[in-house]
């Protein structure tokens, strides 16, 4: 393999967690630049592309560009203005959190053009980004979860009846965000309406979540056909429950246990689930895996899957996978190499049947 690729790192977004994609996106770039050639691609909050200068990204700025959707433009980034071909990346790694990015549309570019791409494909990542679609395809592989209920949406009924059969508290959520965006904790029956009226300003679909007194235990997974899982982390909150703040401030207290205090079968068991929640979505690349464990009964249930999660330096995939004995640019290399690997077997597919 070249040993300088040019990887085009795909930042910034539409999404409500453009924010936490910069940060991301620095991050990468820093421990990209190791191995590879760094190509800032930021995507500001109108989605238009702008390739910047230098390897390192920046929070605005950049030369406006586009991707055609075809093969046969070979994955060229061209100048908006004239489609003046300016730079041709050997491969797109997308950081781009949340909705337009995270949710499968911007893989389906890549797919479109021909290109390779590090992460989930199209499927995994709209299936894995949509919590009430994510919640069937892990009930349907079997798999231990939290109780839920879906709203698509305001009814009063419909919402005191979510209530009544999964208890307070509860959680709120936007069924396709991340980063604890409009997440909230409802403790009385007063603070749902704008618990909902919140999620729901950012989604058409919101997700209910009985509450549970458990342990929070994170897994990152690394692979594509045969995916491995990293040694399990603990997160104890400095606050109810791992909202935005407890997970970005600066001046959070939130406490990172690695490896999570488990015992060799919890630990086991926890990242025997990271594994099968991965392939129920029919995930590659990379993956974190939120689970729970009830502090009562010991019992592992699942939460949900992140197929781009946060790589800031204070993130929990990096940590782990650290903590597993991968270095933070041997980590990254790898994810190229996925990338590359997966655009491969795709393109020995056949796409033409008869004559």
């Amino acid at each position: 393999m070249n040993a300088r690729l040019k990887v085009a790192l795909v930042f910034g977004g539409r999404s409500g967690e453009h924010e936490v994609s910069l940060r991301s996106a620095r991050s990468v770039a820093e421990g990209l630049r190791e191995r590879h050639d760094v190509l800032p691609l930021f995507v500001d909050k109108s989605g238009g592309w702008h390739l910047q200068a230098g390897a390192l990204p920046g929070p605005e700025g950049g030369e406006p560009v586009f991707l055609a959707p075809s093969p046969e433009d070979g994955g060229r980034l061209r100048r908006l203005a004239d489609a003046r071909e300016l730079a041709r990346p050997d491969v797109f790694f997308p950081v781009l959190h949340g909705t337009y990015g995270e949710d499968g549309t911007v893989q389906g570019l890549f797919e479109l053009a021909s290109v390779p791409y590090v992460g989930a494909g199209v499927l995994g990542s709209a299936a894995s980004m949509d919590k009430a679609i994510m919640k069937s395809l892990f009930a349907q592989a079997g798999l231990p979860q939290v109780e839920h209920r879906v709203l698509r949406r305001r009814d009063p009924a419909l919402e005191a009846r979510a209530a009544d059969e999964l208890g307070l508290p509860l959680f709120v959520k936007p069924a396709n965000l991340g980063s604890s965006v409009a997440v909230s904790k409802v403790k009385t029956r007063e603070a749902l309406s704008p618990a909902l009226e919140l999620a729901f300003a950012y989604d058409r679909k919101v997700v209910l979540e009985r509450g549970h007194d458990v342990r929070e235990v994170e897994v990152s997974v690394l692979g594509n056909d045969e995916p491995a899982a990293s040694v399990p982390g603990e997160i104890v909150p400095d606050r109810e429950f791992y909202d935005y703040d407890s997970k970005y401030d600066a001046n959070s207290r939130t406490e990172l246990h690695i490896p999570a205090r488990l015992s060799p079968a919890e630990s086991d068991a926890v990242r025997a689930l990271a594994l099968a929640a991965f392939r129920a979505v029919d995930c590659a690349g990379y993956a974190r895996v939120d689970c729970f464990v009830e502090k009562a009964s010991g019992r592992l249930l699942l939460n949900e899957i992140n197929t781009i999660p946060g790589f800031t330096s204070i993130s929990m995939y990096p940590k782990l996978w650290e903590a597993s004995g991968l270095r933070y640019p041997e980590l990254l290399a790898r994810l190229v190499a996925l990338g590359l690997e997966r655009h491969a077997a795709r393109a020995r597919l056949t796409t033409r049947y008869g004559g």
